[in-house]
C-alpha cells in the first residue's frame, strides 16, 4: 500500500517527526529559512498531506496547487497565515495546537513586563559598555510591579494565565473581553471598556488574534490614551500593533516603554527605527520556546496531520464547520 505524502515546511522538533516518519512519505524543508513561495508550490503538487509553520502562506492559490491535498496542520495556535475559509470551500480541515502554550507564552509576556519594568536590558548592556562606576541613586530607576494595575486585551487562555501570574504580584487586573466575563469573575478581573483599560493601565498585555477587527487596534489614538509612563507588551501578534505609531508614542514619551515578542513586519529589518530606541525590547517571536513546549505543539501538530491523512476528525480543528457536510 503506498504511503501517503506529506510535506513539512522547516524542520519541527523530532518527536512530531517520528510520528510522521513511522506512517508517511516525510519530506521536509532543510533550510532554516521558511519556503520560498515558488519552492512551496512545487513541493505541495503531489501531497497529501501538508504541517506548516506561521510563516507560510496558505492560501487559495496554493491549496488549487496541492490537488491531492487532504488536510493542512499549523504549527502554531494562530491560524492567520491560513486562508480558512478558502480550506472549507475545499473540504480541507486545518489543524492548530492550542492549550499546550498557554502557560509558556505567559510565563514569556509576564518576562518582558518585568524585563521592561526594570530595565533589565538597559542595565545589561550598561555593564558591558564598561559604563558601571559606582552604585547611583538614580541608576536606571524603573517601575514597581507589585500594586500596579495590569491591563489585558484578550481574556482568553493566555491573558487568564497572565491575569493569575499578576495576583501573584498583587497587581490590580482589569481586561476588556465580555466574552469572558464568568472566567474574570472567578480571576478577580475587572471588566471594562476598552478605553478605560488603556486610560488606566500602568502595564498593557495584548493577547488577541489577529484578525480584520483587531488589525493596528493599537493605533495612535489609542496610544494617545494611554499613560506616559504605561508599559506596553506584545506576545500576540506583530499587526495588532501599528509599529509607526507605537515609534513616534516611544520617542515622544506618550508611553515610556514596550515589550515585543511579534513585529510587523516579521522578522523586523535591521534598520527599522523601533530598533533605535532604547525603551523599546524586541525578542524574536520566542514566547512559545520551551523544549517541552515545541514538543508538545511538535505531536500535536503531527496527531492533527494524521488523523486528517485517515479520514477521521482533527483532534484540534478550526474550521469544524466542514463535518457537517
Amino acid at each position: 500500500m503506498t504511503r501517503p505524502r506529506i510535506c513539512v515546511t522547516r524542520r519541527i522538533p523530532q518527536a512530531g517527526l517520528d510520528l510522521l516518519a513511522d506512517a508517511c512519505d516525510l519530506r521536509v524543508w532543510p533550510d532554516e529559512l521558511p519556503p520560498p513561495r515558488a519552492d512551496l508550490l512545487r513541493a505541495v503538487a503531489e501531497v497529501d498531506g501538508l504541517l506548516c509553520l506561521l510563516t507560510d502562506n496558505i492560501d487559495a492559490a496554493l491549496m488549487d496547487a496541492a490537488p491531492n491535498l487532504k488536510v493542512i496542520s499549523n504549527f502554531a495556535v494562530g491560524t492567520d497565515n491560513i486562508d480558512i475559509p478558502a480550506a472549507t470551500a475545499r473540504g480541507l480541515p486545518v489543524g492548530n495546537t492550542p492549550g499546550v502554550l498557554t502557560e509558556t507564552t505567559a510565563d514569556c509576556a509576564f518576562a518582558l513586563l518585568m524585563a521592561a519594568a526594570r530595565r533589565l536590558v538597559e542595565g545589561a548592556a550598561y555593564v558591558k559598555a564598561g559604563q558601571w562606576q559606582t552604585w547611583g541613586p538614580t541608576l536606571l530607576m524603573g517601575q514597581d510591579i507589585h500594586g500596579a494595575t495590569l491591563g489585558i486585551v484578550g481574556l482568553g487562555r493566555i491573558g487568564q494565565a497572565m491575569a493569575q501570574r499578576a495576583r501573584g504580584f498583587d497587581m490590580r487586573v482589569i481586561a476588556c473581553d465580555s466574552a469572558a466575563a464568568t472566567n474574570a469573575q472567578a480571576l478577580g478581573v475587572e471588566l471594562m471598556p476598552l478605553d478605560a483599560v488603556l486610560a488606566q493601565s500602568d502595564f498593557l498585555s495584548l493577547h488577541v488574534p489577529l484578525t480584520t477587527e483587531t488589525h493596528h487596534l493599537i493605533n495612535a489614538a489609542a496610544l494617545a490614551r494611554m499613560k506616559p509612563t504605561a508599559v506596553l507588551v506584545n506576545t500576540a501578534r506583530g499587526g495588532v500593533v501599528d509599529p509607526a505609531a507605537l515609534h513616534r508614542a516611544l520617542r515622544d514619551g506618550t508611553i515610556a516603554y514596550a515589550a515585543l515578542d511579534v513585529t510587523e513586519p516579521e522578522p523586523i529589518p535591521p534598520d527599522d527605527p523601533l530598533l533605535t530606541l532604547d525603551n523599546c525590547l524586541i525578542v524574536p517571536h520566542i514566547a512559545s520556546s520551551s523544549h517541552a513546549t515545541r514538543g508538545k505543539m511538535a505531536t500535536m501538530a503531527a496527531a492533527n496531520l494524521l488523523a486528517g491523512l485517515r479520514g477521521e476528525r482533527l483532534p484540534n480543528c478550526v474550521n469544524p464547520a466542514i463535518y457537517a457536510t
